[in-house]
């Protein structure tokens, strides 16, 4: 497991965001630091960007608040929470990307965002199961209600196709009638025929015929039904786009678990220390070598880490709340992470080859120039209502008094239609095609230009974060240096317990910078995964530093 700490002291830089259709703010707030996390969604796009800490004596919030702009395909609201702590209370922050929002429970926010929910299958069981994050993605990939929302997405727009395609494939009725009809011969034919009744009637009527409507010619039709398949190919890759989605969130949610169950251990090793220090402060003011006044201090600090243990375990079963929704987990399954996420180092490619790949492999770029060609499809329809159709329509059936003395009937005509006037609607339809191509070209610009960003931003959160945990790194084994020393100082009775309760401050901070260093380096690889467009494939590697 990661080195074990309570509070974080350093954290990377703010880089900035080109948030493509929606953003998430997650704000959270941990003892005394202050961390946020804009996500970006739309039109399929991901970006994953840490609004680090703003530092602070004492913590005045606990909590999350998240901002909603527009959505993601039919809509990708994410949600989050605000809430107060005591001020003494405490827990580590970790920042960059953080999908699920930390201590959320705004049903009403929760319902609206599909990537942090899910549909849970089975029934829960009394015992705890083992997870590991494989088996979490894998999970997330069926049960996630953003992948099942974006596969019916699919389904709609496959039965868009074939409602485009009904228009040139022919269409075949039946009608049978059976009926009583009385005439009026001069009603009918405007005279009286003499030497028959005027009135001819009631006789029986039944009629069976099959009516076939077939288009011959219609441009319009054959654009239209092009159109549709490349909105059907848009929707595919938006599913495939969703999935790389899923991945992220959880990973990063399972990451965060990870970091979060660090924090408990180490926070039960703070108190542990704590714990230790009162016991040799007490047997010192008993020899005489410590004043009362030490013995207090160590008592304050004891329950200081006992509370900041109690705050870290409730952060850690709750965050266990957020991963077990995302990846449908049945409700009140208590589970266990197996998977054991240290540092890895990771071999990188060039920024041009990513760059490269990120245009070739990303499943939003693919769908949103599938979305140009739609309209670029639409748009040709559009200007094919000035052409003429030609379309066929037979009628064939059987018409008599009754079924048994009926005759075979037949009517076939070739229609072809000029459109001369349609009262400007052919006109309107050729602006709304324009306005439609225009927006389409004009998002697929600039979410080539979001991608860049993407991949610029994760190699330089790669490159920064892997340096924050070398530094982080020689921290802790300085500040426990520290700490043992103090320590050996105090019970020489060189000094008072100040220096060893500063000391043991300082590991603290020490061990929490380096659990967030540790957590934004993965998720910092994480990202690089799903900026270049190899989340779902190649997640485990990347944290593995292949």
């Amino acid at each position: 497991m990661l080195i074990v700490a309570s509070t974080a002291t350093k954290v990377s830089p703010i880089p900035s965001s080109n948030c493509l259709a929606s953003k998430l703010l997650v704000l959270s707030v941990h003892r005394n630091r202050l961390y946020g996390a804009c996500r970006t969604i739309g039109e399929g796009t991901v970006n994953f960007v840490a609004w680090k800490m703003l530092t602070g004596e004492r913590p005045t919030l606990f909590g999350n608040l998240i901002a909603l702009c527009l959505a993601l395909f039919a809509g990708v609201p994410l949600y989050g929470q605000t809430g107060l702590t005591a001020p003494s209370q405490a827990t580590v922050p970790y920042g960059d990307a953080t999908l699920a929002a930390r201590d959320s429970n705004s049903s009403d926010s929760q319902s609206q965002n599909p990537y942090l929910g899910g549909v849970p299958t089975g029934a829960a069981s009394s015992t705890a199961v083992s997870l590991s994050l494989e088996a979490a993605v894998a999970r997330a990939l069926r049960q996630n209600l953003g992948g099942l929302l974006s596969a019916d997405a699919v389904s709609g727009a496959r039965g868009e196709r074939w409602r485009a395609l009904s228009a040139l494939l022919p269409n075949l009725t039946t009608a049978t009638s059976l009926g009583v009809r009385q005439n009026d011969l001069k009603a009918i034919i405007g005279i009286t025929v003499p030497g028959h009744p005027p009135i001819i009637g009631p006789f029986g009527v039944f009629d069976a015929r099959a009516y076939l409507d077939q288009s011959v010619f219609n441009w319009e039709s054959i654009e239209g039904a092009r159109s549709s398949a490349a909105q059907l190919k848009s929707a595919q890759y938006s599913y495939k786009n969703a999935r790389e989605v899923i991945v992220l969130v959880a990973v990063s949610n399972y990451l965060l678990v990870v970091a979060d169950q660090s924090q408990v251990e180490s926070a039960l090793a703070q108190r542990d220390t704590a714990k230790a220090l009162l016991d040799q402060t007490v047997d010192q003011h008993k020899a005489g070598l410590a004043a009362a006044v030490d013995v207090l201090r160590s008592n304050v600090e004891l329950q200081a880490r006992e509370q900041r243990l109690i705050v870290a375990r409730n952060s850690l079963a709750k965050q266990k709340l957020v991963l077990a929704r995302a990846i449908g987990l049945p409700a009140g399954q208590k589970f266990d992470i197996t998977t054991e996420v240290a540092y890895q180092p990771l071999a990188t490619s060039t920024l041009d080859e990513a760059l490269q790949q990120a245009y070739a492999s990303r499943a939003d770029y693919k769908s949103q120039t599938e979305q140009v060609r739609s309209a670029e499809l639409q748009k040709k329809a559009a200007a094919a209502e000035r052409y003429p159709t030609l379309s066929a329509l037979v009628d064939y059936g059987a018409i008599g008094t009754n079924p048994g003395s009926s005759h075979g009937t037949v009517d076939a005509a070739a229609v072809l239609r000029f459109p001369i006037f349609q009262g400007g609607r052919i006109h309107g339809d050729n602006l709304v095609a324009d306005s439609f191509l225009a927006q389409a070209k004009q998002r697929l610009e600039d979410l080539r230009a979001s991608i860049d960003q993407e991949v610029r931003d994760a190699f330089l959160d790669l490159q920064d974060t892997a340096q924050e945990v070398s530094v982080e790194k020689n921290a802790v084994q300085l500040a426990t240096e520290t700490l043992e020393q103090s320590r050996d100082r105090f019970a020489a009775g060189v000094t008072d317990n100040i220096e060893v309760v500063q000391a043991q401050e300082s590991l603290a901070d020490a061990n929490d910078a380096y659990i967030a260093s540790l957590y934004l380096y993965n998720v910092a690889k994480i990202s690089l995964a799903r900026a270049i467009g190899f989340a779902e494939s190649n997640y485990a590697p990347y944290l593995e530093g292949k």
